[in-house]
């Protein structure tokens, strides 16, 4: 039995779930579901250009795993576009964070806040070194 799957952090939910090719009726499409951490893993490298590292970071998962997330997304939305698919955008092990990111140093622990959509901070505001990491508040 493999490990249970750890949530994702999404920082981005549009209230769009659903797109589907123009002029073809909803009866004679195929569907294919993109989840929502799927989305945000899109959203991270494609849109805001991220590394693998830093949107696994965002993501709370590791590299490795925000590229399998990454790669299945991919695949998805090429099926949709090649194949005149109806891309619907749900479930997934996902969590919604804060409207503001929770950093913290790992060299003088110093914590501070950063609102999303900023990008991720160059470094400690505090003691200016880069070695810290983001945290989830429950």
């Amino acid at each position: 039995m493999g490990r249970p799957r750890k949530d994702r952090l999404v920082a981005f939910n549009p209230k769009i779930s659903y797109f589907k090719p123009r002029g073809i009726p909803m009866v004679e499409l195929a569907e294919v579901c993109l989840t929502v951490d799927e989305r945000e893993a899109l959203r991270l490298a494609d849109l805001d250009g991220l590394s693998h590292e830093d949107s696994g970071q965002c993501m709370g998962v590791s590299r490795a795993t925000f590229g399998r997330i990454l790669h299945k997304a991919r695949q998805t939305v090429a099926d949709a576009l090649i194949n005149g698919k109806a891309i619907k955008i749900d479930g997934g092990n996902y969590k919604m964070v804060d409207e503001k990111r929770h950093f913290a140093c790992r060299k003088c622990q110093h914590q501070w806040d950063a609102p999303l959509g900023t990008g991720r901070p160059q470094a400690c505001p505090s003691c200016g070194q880069d070695d810290f990491h983001r945290y989830v508040t429950e």
